[in-house]
This record gives C-alpha cells, structure tokens and sequence, in this order.
C-alpha cells in the first residue's frame, strides 16, 4: 500500500481490523473473569493488564517483523493489524511502540516527558471528566 492508496480503503482496512480488536478485548475481559472470578478481577485489574501487556507483545512482533521482512503489502499489514487490530485491542500497544521509538532514536528525555504526560494526563483527564459528569448530574 503506497501514498497513492485511496483513503477509503485504508480507513475499511483500520476499521475492520479494529473491530475485530475490541471484539478480542472484550472476549479476553470475559474469560479471564469467568477463570479467575469476579472477586479476584474486582481486587485488581488483571483482564486490562493482560491485554495491555499482550497488545504490546504482538506490537513488538509485528513491528519487528515487517521492518525485517519488508513485505510488499506491508503498509496494509500495519493498517489492517497495528492501527486497527492491535489498536482495537489496547492503544496501550501503540504507546509502547511509540515510547520504544524515541528510546531506540536516542530521545530519552522525549521518552520520558511522553511517558509522564501519557500517564498523568491520561489519568487526570479521566478524573476530571468524572468530576464534571458529578457536577452536572
């Protein structure tokens, strides 16, 4: 897939491979709560960290091999599988490749400031959009 592919179709590859994302994410969800139980999934969050640390996983391999094997329909695979499927998945794998790039091009501190705004305001919007459903509610 090259610059000249019509952005219709690059946007039905993410889509499709998004919906198959948030289908496995959420029957990956079910499963590991009917295995552990909804006590134990209730306690900590380990469904949501499973797939985090499963979508970045698959992130890694999949980035690894199409630098590697330079397929020549590479740009679909990315689209189809790493925007849309892993992205569907958890953006948390996109967050990983993308902390893992500034590390790998030197941009530590870039790294660092990214992984911290990421984070603190990733979750302060979170709480700030709860406060505001309370105050309007």
């Amino acid at each position: 897939m090259s610059n000249s592919t019509p952005q219709l179709y690059a946007s039905l590859m993410v889509a499709l491979g998004g919906g198959i994302g948030a289908l496995a994410r959420y029957q990956l969800g079910r499963l590991m709560t009917a295995w552990m139980g909804v006590p134990i999934i209730s306690v900590f969050p380990f469904a949501t960290l499973a797939v985090n640390m499963l979508g970045s996983l698959l992130m890694g391999l999949l980035a690894g091999w199409l630098v590697r094997s330079a397929p020549e329909n590479a740009e679909g695979l990315r689209l189809l599988l790493g925007v849309g499927l892993l992205g569907g998945f958890t953006t948390f794998s996109a967050f990983s490749l993308e902390l893992a790039m500034l590390i790998q091009r030197g941009q530590v501190g870039m790294a660092a400031i990214y992984l911290m705004l990421s984070v603190g305001l990733g979750v302060t919007g979170f709480v700030f959009g709860l406060a505001m459903t309370r105050l309007f509610a």
